[in-house]
């Protein structure tokens, strides 16, 4: 099927480079003809971002500092300027310092669990407050969360727990927001080669280990995520709401490794 997306525009947010999750969903919903407009944070990541836009043809670029409300205002006010209203949202918004992603997790920091609550979960609020004014039709926001919310993955740490907040804030939001015709959903992939992905202690690891152990023996790729987002935002997921769908290869079924493995 095409055109899934044909006529709804919506905004990107948290795309780092070619390999980023949220830039394969970015671009399984381009081809179905979805109309996008970028943030980035930073002229580093702009110099990356850029020429990915305008390789979609998208000439809506915002810089955008979740931690800041006057730049967060910026942006939806800009959309609201080019397009009115619109219909989705991305939020591929994570952080933790990389040097508490390598220990134990009794050794974070009140420092870094502040940060990393605030950027990787309250921003997902933040930004669903302004774009429910622009989606006076309903619409969807989906973000990004990982298996180690509920289970113990190592070194995954405050980030673990970060998700966990997240995972429960699209319940919350979900219920809030239903009443406006407002899909609220979280993507779950398995460990992916991402610039994120790679700051978590023995990511290569993790990476060989779930793939070799999950029912698919695969891990998720940019098309099957952004396959997934594409469902969510398009008309075929008007009911599904709330929800934290797995696109993992399976590995969430697990009590433990493949009998190969063990």
């Amino acid at each position: 099927m095409t055109g899934l997306l044909a006529g709804k525009r919506g905004l990107i947010m948290g795309v780092a480079n070619e390999k980023s999750i949220a830039w394969g969903i970015a671009r399984e919903m381009a081809a179905q003809g979805a109309e996008l407009a970028f943030t980035y944070q930073g002229e580093a990541f702009k110099k990356r971002v850029e020429p990915l836009a305008t390789s979609i043809g998208s000439s809506i670029l915002v810089e955008a500092d979740v931690q800041d409300d006057t730049s967060l205002d910026n942006v939806f006010a800009t959309l609201e300027k080019e397009w009115g209203s619109f219909d989705f949202l991305i939020h591929a918004i994570a952080y933790s310092d990389k040097n508490e992603l390598t220990g134990r997790v009794s050794d974070t920091s009140r420092a870094n669990f502040k940060n990393s609550l605030d950027i990787s979960c309250y921003s997902l609020i933040e930004v669903s407050r302004r774009a429910k004014a622009l989606m006076p039709n309903g619409g969807t926001i989906l973000t990004l969360t990982f298996q180690g919310s509920n289970r113990v993955t190592p070194y995954y740490n405050v980030m673990g727990i970060a998700k966990a907040a997240l995972e429960s804030t699209v319940r919350y939001l979900a219920n809030d927001l239903g009443p406006e015709g407002i899909r609220v959903n979280a993507i779950s992939p398995g460990p992916m080669r991402t610039l994120a992905g790679a700051a978590i202690g023995g990511a290569r690891k993790t990476f060989r280990t779930t793939e070799a152990n999950a029912p698919l023996r695969a891990n998720a790729t940019l098309e099957s995520v952004g396959g997934t987002a594409v469902y969510l935002a398009s008309n075929y997921g008007e009911c599904t709401t709330g929800e934290i769908i797995c696109v993992d290869g399976g590995y969430h079924v697990l009590g433990m490794a493949q009998a190969e493995n063990l």
